[in-house]
């Protein structure tokens, strides 16, 4: 990498209506060098987390995130990591933003805010109005909804967010079919694709640029 990464605006910083772009799970260089060529805001790494068939090592999100477009904002993806390890990877410029999928909570927010300045997105299995509520008053920079399983390609309830004031990422099942849909319907301030744009478990090319295609026609970027 050439230099570090800056990612410490806050959500609440932006407008609604020009839908940023993350693509998450990414793991081979292909991957990566399909992101540069559709470019889109953020991608994602899961990173040492064993149970997830997108897990890299935090050796080899270095070497990936090496690849990347300056343009693009790397991710990393944590489930109740030790927090030595988020800011390690923050601090030295690997990732310029740390996303908590896990059971992290207030406490662990400040504990890592103690080791790092960077972004931080929180994210919420929204099952209920209370899921709402908690996403809402997160302590993160960032928070991103989703349907709770991971990679799951399965939507949650967007009723129970159409009147979110909160900027936030929107996963959880989208695809080509209903990504139009969503931000007309949903309005987020960002939309996360993983499981729809692969093909036998390995990110595609085409899917993730006509997906790209589609959010920027949609939102007129």
């Amino acid at each position: 990498m050439s230099g570090v990464r800056d990612a410490s605006c806050r959500s609440d910083a932006f407008p609604f209506g020009k839908c940023k772009i993350k693509i998450c799970g990414l793991k081979r260089p292909e991957d990566i060098w399909a992101v540069n060529e559709a470019e889109p805001d953020y991608c994602g790494f899961v990173i040492e987390v064993p149970k997830s068939s997108r897990c890299v090592s935090r050796d080899q999100v270095r070497e990936l995130t090496a690849m990347l477009d300056e343009r693009i904002l790397p991710v990393g993806v944590f489930v109740n990591a030790p927090e030595v390890l988020v800011a390690q990877l923050l601090n030295e410029g690997t990732i310029a933003m740390a996303q908590l999928h896990g059971q992290e909570d207030d406490t662990y927010i400040r504990r890592l805010r103690e080791l790092t300045e960077k972004p931080l997105i929180q994210a919420f299995s929204i099952r209920s109005l209370e899921d709402v509520e908690r996403a809402v008053n997160s302590m993160a920079d960032y928070i991103l909804l989703d349907q709770g399983g991971g990679g799951t390609g399965k939507t949650f309830d967007w009723s129970l967010v159409s009147a979110m004031k909160r900027p936030f990422f929107l996963a959880g099942g989208l695809s080509e079919e209903n990504l139009e849909a969503a931000i007309r319907q949903v309005h987020p301030w960002a939309v996360d694709l993983s499981s729809s744009l692969e093909t036998d478990g390995k990110k595609d090319a085409g899917k993730i640029r006509r997906a790209v295609e589609i959010i920027r026609k949609t939102t007129g970027r």
